[in-house]
């Protein structure tokens, strides 16, 4: 993703941050009254609910002195001198002498509240249980500063401890906010961070999960979980892919007779992308056409496609027939307010009439639609190809950046899939499949969902086996998209990142809370891996510990 910023973000949600505070402050309760600073010293005045309203002017004691009697509190003790320990592991700790920085009786975090760091401060004083102050900033506090045309791009962030004070600074809201990420990990993995310089930064710019809501319902609460996990691991875009043959599961006014029982509300939904957005996270639509369409056809049966035998086409609507494309473009339009962010996904995978054999014989009313619209020598790719170029068209009016699978672009056609679709690569193995190679030749950009390593599929059909995240640290990088072999020419502006996917194909295999339990450390090690392209050094027992230190 170039950045979250790009499209404007949502007011914060006062009521998840104050969750966030008051689950952070239980965390770190017995380490800060360990380091002198009782839980009643360090959270919010009891008038106010919200963690990241403004406490501006406050008049929290110094960290040098107790708040009974004055009397000198005692220093916290040094924090050792060794980059903290966080998922994912900062890129580069320059190391100085000094004590560190721990969270001691009255630290504040400190911004000028009606900056643009204000946001991200607030929420870092929620999480740590500190008031937040407009400064200047002391001893013990923690400082975010804006800081324009600072290397590295939005998302790069510099860390400084000395003095026993922390200041971050970057050019964009989300460095800010990933530096302060930094900050609540070293805490929970160490008590606070060492003495010295963290500069930071992502090697990709799109880094995230992808989430089948379609086969299998979760509620609201629990996205919004993942979400915030996510946002700990420095990840910024969640997919949701949201229509498919078994269900069609958010509210639509223009079609609402294709919505499952059981479904998200556009209220559900916008809560949703407002928490994304106040952590710099995008979230990315998918109504899926022209195959994975049973939902849609399930309410209009007319838009079924059938081969030359009258046999169904599991899926697949009949995209010589102009309805199909008009039910669709409806869908689109009234979503994409719904959706703020960049991108819009349109699926093309695994459409039917392309999985068979000859297509032109298997459907000749598609090969007849082809040579009808597109001339003597096109096929039912092209068509399909066609297809999904108007789809992308309607995105792109839309004010959307759109992203197909790969097994929806077919070579030497007639036509050709518009050069502005991302390609989101996840398998090698369908019939005809294309070496990713094929499409960076091209000069496309691509996304790794690499079916191999990054496919968390509920009940394990087709071979597939829950990761462990094993796999996925020692042997996956953005740049392996097929297989376990790297591509070449794959670096991050033309491979662009990765996601995990939870495919429920087994809705029943597991519940939510399995499901979230069993995707922490597989996402946690897809974390690391689109951050840093270098090879991990942390062992992996250790890795997997850590990523359960974590964890909020």
């Amino acid at each position: 993703m170039g950045s979250t910023g790009s499209t404007g973000r949502p007011v914060r949600m006062t009521r998840a941050s104050a969750v966030r505070g008051t689950v952070a402050t239980l965390g770190l309760l017995a380490t800060m009254t360990l380091m002198g600073c009782p839980g009643k010293g360090a959270v919010h005045p009891s008038g106010s609910d919200d963690a990241r309203s403004p406490q501006g002017g406050s008049a929290s004691a110094p960290a040098s002195t107790a708040s009974t009697g004055g009397a000198a509190a005692a220093e916290p003790a040094p924090v050792p001198a060794a980059a903290p320990a966080t998922v994912p592991a900062v890129r580069q700790y320059d190391r100085r002498d000094g004590p560190g920085w721990r969270p001691a009786r009255g630290a504040r975090v400190v911004a000028d509240p009606d900056g643009p760091a204000a946001d991200e401060a607030r929420l870092l004083a929620g999480d740590l249980g500190l008031p937040f102050d407009r400064g200047p900033a002391r001893a013990g506090d923690v400082e975010l500063v804006p800081r324009v045309g600072q290397a590295g791009g939005p998302e790069a962030y510099e860390l400084t401890t000395e003095g026993r004070k922390v200041t971050i600074t970057s050019a964009g809201d989300a460095g800010l906010f990933y530096g302060t990420r930094t900050v609540v990990q070293a805490v929970r993995t160490g008590g606070g961070l060492p003495e010295g310089v963290i500069k930071d930064a992502p090697d990709r710019p799109q880094r995230g999960l992808n989430l089948d809501i379609a086969r299998k319902h979760f509620p609201a609460d629990w996205i919004e979980a993942r979400l915030r996990e996510m946002a700990d691991l420095k990840l910024n875009q969640l997919g949701l892919h949201f229509s498919d043959d078994q269900g069609f599961r958010i509210e639509s006014s223009s079609h609402p007779e294709i919505v499952s029982q059981q479904h998200l509300t556009k209220a559900e939904v916008r809560r949703i992308v407002q928490l994304a957005g106040s952590l710099h996270i995008t979230v990315v639509p998918e109504i899926d056409s022209p195959g994975h369409l049973g939902a849609v056809i399930a309410a209009h049966p007319g838009l079924q496609l059938r081969d030359a035998t009258g046999a169904v086409a599991r899926g697949a609507v009949d995209i010589s027939n102009p309805e199909s494309a008009r039910i669709v473009d409806d869908l689109l339009r009234e979503y994409a307010p719904l959706f703020p962010g960049r991108w819009f996904h349109l699926g093309a995978d695994e459409y039917r009439a392309l999985m068979a054999r000859d297509p032109q014989t298997s459907y000749p009313g598609l090969a007849d639609a082809a040579r009808r619209k597109y001339g003597p020598r096109a096929k039912v790719q092209d068509l399909a190809t066609g297809w999904l170029n108007d789809r992308a068209a309607v995105v792109r009016s839309l004010g959307r950046t759109p992203k197909a699978w790969n097994d929806g672009f077919f070579p030497d056609g007639v036509v050709v899939p518009d050069k502005s679709i991302e390609v989101e690569y996840w398998t090698g193995k369908e019939n005809g499949a294309r070496n990713p190679q094929d499409y960076l030749n091209e000069g496309r950009t691509l996304v790794n969902l690499n079916d191999e390593f990054l496919y968390y599929v509920l009940g394990e059909p087709n071979d597939f086996r829950y990761p462990t995240g094993e796999r996925i640290y020692g042997g996956w990088g953005p740049a392996v998209l097929r297989g376990t072999a790297a591509a070449s020419a794959a670096g991050p502006d033309r491979v662009l990142g990765g996601r995990l996917a939870v495919w429920c194909d087994r809705a029943g295999a597991q519940t939510p809370e399995q499901v979230a339990a069993g995707i922490h450390v597989p996402l946690a090690a897809v974390a690391q891996r689109v951050w840093d392209p270098r090879p991990p050094t942390r062992p992996w027992p250790d890795f997997r510990s850590l990523a359960g230190r974590v964890r909020r």
